[in-house]
């Protein structure tokens, strides 16, 4: 791996952490509202499948050893064996099909399936049903998350090239 790519994922997984600590915890659901995913998506569409995986990998890393790079500063491994911990593992593949489908059509595919796997780990962690799940855990995040791929898109159509 180059010192480039090493540094380049480095930073997407300090700037995914930077961006976990900015959210809004949600009364009716155990999951926050933050930007964690914005950095995901343009960290795989920006630098590709390999790099963006692997700053998604070493953001999940850190956040299971204990360090405070969850949401609002959490850390460690029972997080991700938590009600939350799918969706935070999930940014693996989110990131990865990010970069493998360098559009946001792969962005989408990246979130539908952080949906998939995040929403089958809750119903499993919770005991409640995927319908459920889906209306406490992606319902209330579909815009949001919609909102960031559009931001996404943008800045990897400005960034190309340039990093």
């Amino acid at each position: 791996m180059k010192t480039k790519d090493m540094i380049t994922c480095s930073l997407f997984a300090a700037l995914t952490a930077a961006c976990s600590y900015i959210f809004i915890p949600l009364p009716f659901s155990p999951v926050p509202m933050n930007l964690a995913l914005l950095p995901i998506f343009v960290a795989g569409a920006l630098t590709g499948a390999k790099n963006g995986l692997i700053a998604a990998i070493v953001y999940v890393l850190l956040g299971a050893i204990g360090l405070p790079v969850f949401n609002g500063g959490t850390g460690g491994f029972a997080v991700l064996i938590g009600p939350t911990g799918g969706y935070i593992a999930g940014y693996i593949i989110c990131a990865y099909l990010s970069g493998k489908i360098k559009n946001p059509a792969g962005m989408i595919a990246g979130l539908l399936s952080c949906y998939t796997f995040g929403t089958l780990w809750f119903s499993f962690i919770t005991g409640t049903t995927i319908i459920a799940a889906l209306t406490l855990c992606v319902m209330p995040f579909l815009i949001g998350d919609g909102l960031k791929i559009v931001a996404a898109a943008a800045l990897v159509s400005r960034l190309k090239g340039k990093i």
